[in-house]
């Protein structure tokens, strides 16, 4: 291929040609079907919060117990994401994505059978380690192959987690309505993953899924060369913070909802779908994020989250405050701040290191997203709600603000022009 912008895993055994071959449409219509393969996942890490109150019952766990089983998928996560970026120089995307969801859907599964604390934490921090490889590479993919825009690209895969965040509490409520069991809903979300591997088998081509980013000699770029350099450093740092404050509201805002509004599984869902709404913004995030000074962007969004997260735990309690708060949540925190955070990560190294940096952002954030449950349900029993909210949220946000400031975005990529070559390939 002429291009200098794009060439071709060799290790896969996509010839470099194979990208122009495929037409902007062609491009986008494979890449939805890893996003909606990504929006099955999210459907699960929805539903079992919903369900963590009936898990609680059967079993007797106390309110950190249930916290951290809500949570511990992202353990997983941590510990398989930075080795997922180095095994891709091993193994084609395409058989990494399908390795990935078929362990999610075989832990999720498993879960309904567990006997106790001990294998549901097992199978459930095992859901982490396949969506770290899901993860990691979908969004590999999305910033190789549409590397003009990177941070939308990003969005995109948020935005597919937005429609299961939606589809999961509702559709999972119904389940357990008809049902009354917390058990068949799990098993339908995990029976689904493998019918998402039966069609990318079969729809997503290698010359889509393996191509890789190179440097566009049109553009000058001060992006480092090595993963360790400052920017990397501190994004490091402010996705560590960015997993508690996420994963603090994702992990137990439902159990909060339930046990201390007293909310009922349906209008908990309700709130849940209003936040899946606010993440449907996570396109119009990632725009932001390539126009915009990484700086800026952070250092506002981590202090709208740190009064977002006061309002949540402590000021609101009728249903339209809690849906309102958990909508603009899902805006500004899942929709801009984790869909930049990814972004930034990529943008901060050269593009031979794209993937790397994308297992670095999936390791640090869902790292110490493996806690933000129990230490937030930890905090709740010994201080009550109102103070774990404040804890854990909203100070810890400002923290991410103040170290937002550091950053130096002069010595991020730039974003990458149109190569002429390519231009009926692009779908920009």
């Amino acid at each position: 291929m002429n291009s200098p912008a794009y060439r071709s895993a060799s290790a896969s055994g996509v010839p470099a040609a194979s990208r122009a071959a495929y037409s902007g449409l062609a491009a986008v219509m494979m890449f939805a079907v890893l996003l909606a393969s990504y929006s099955i996942n999210a459907m699960d890490r929805q539903i079992f919060p919903l369900l963590a109150a009936d898990v609680r019952h059967e079993f007797g766990f106390g309110l950190a117990d249930i916290g951290l089983l809500s949570t511990i998928f992202t353990l997983g996560m941590a510990v398989a994401g930075v080795p997922t970026g180095f095994l891709l120089a091993r193994l084609s995307r395409k058989s990494a994505t399908i390795i990935g969801i078929a362990i999610f859907s075989i832990g999720t599964i498993l879960t309904t059978s567990a006997h106790g604390f001990a294998d549901m934490l097992l199978f459930r921090a095992a859901t982490g380690i396949g969506e770290a490889m899901q993860l990691t590479v979908i969004i590999g993919i999305g910033t190789s192959y549409f590397t003009r825009f990177r941070s939308t690209a990003v969005g995109a895969v948020n935005f597919a987690f937005g429609v299961g965040a939606i589809i999961g509490p509702v559709a999972g409520g119904k389940l357990l309505a008809i049902h009354h069991a917390w058990r068949f809903p799990m098993i339908v979300f995990g029976a689904l993953g493998f019918v998402a591997i039966l069609v990318i088998l079969i729809a997503v081509r290698k010359g889509f899924s393996e191509t890789l980013a190179l440097e566009n000699t049109q553009v000058q770029t001060q992006a480092a060369p090595t993963l360790w350099n400052r920017n990397t450093i501190l994004l490091t740092v402010l996705s560590l913070i960015g997993g508690l404050i996420i994963y603090g509201y994702l992990g137990m805002y439902p159990t909060f909802l339930r046990e201390h509004l007293g909310f009922t599984p349906a209008l908990t869902g309700r709130v849940m779908g209003a936040y899946g709404l606010g993440v449907f913004a996570s396109i119009a995030g990632g725009w932001v994020g390539d126009r915009f000074s990484a700086r800026k962007v952070l250092f506002v969004c981590f202090l709208i989250a740190a009064a977002l997260g006061y309002g949540l735990f402590h000021a609101a309690t009728t249903l339209l405050e809690q849906s309102v708060l958990s909508f603009f949540w899902g805006l500004v925190v899942s929709g801009t701040i984790y869909v930049n955070l990814a972004g930034y990560h990529i943008r901060s190294v050269s593009g031979h290191l794209n993937s790397k940096a994308s297992g670095v952002f999936v390791s640090s954030l869902y790292g110490s997203a493996a806690v933000a449950g129990y230490t937030i349900g930890w905090l709740a029993t010994h201080a009550g709600w109102s103070a774990a909210g404040l804890t854990q949220i909203s100070l810890t946000a400002c923290a991410g603000a103040l170290i937002s400031l550091a950053l130096q975005p002069s010595r991020m990529a730039l974003r990458a022009r149109r190569a002429t070559p390519l231009s009926a390939a692009d779908p920009a």
